[in-house]
């Protein structure tokens, strides 16, 4: 596996996020860029925001998100994401 040099901003957990902020941050991790977002991206985006025990939190969060059970995060799944970032992760994501 190649390691490719990224450069994502942390997200202080201190202030309020959008959803679309919410979105627009999800999407710097998704490294394929099909539109959807797998495990492996979820969890570098956790890292991100200082979020421990990545692996688990990550499996979690598809398992609580994916509707269609592919594995994979897309456009209509998250919602449920956002839902599990706020009761899990302890995000403040609010509608505008």
């Amino acid at each position: 596996m190649a390691i490719r040099n990224m450069t994502v901003a942390t997200r202080s957990l201190d202030g309020d996020m959008t959803v679309d902020e919410f979105k627009e941050w999800l999407r710097r991790f998704d490294v394929d860029r099909d539109g959807r977002i797998s495990r492996d991206e979820l969890r570098c985006a956790m890292r991100t925001i200082r979020t421990r025990f990545t692996g688990w939190r990550s499996k979690r969060g598809i398992e609580y998100a994916d509707a269609d059970g592919d594995g994979y995060i897309d456009d209509g799944e998250v919602d449920g994401l956002i839902d599990y970032a706020q009761k899990c992760l302890g995000l403040k994501i609010v509608a505008y």
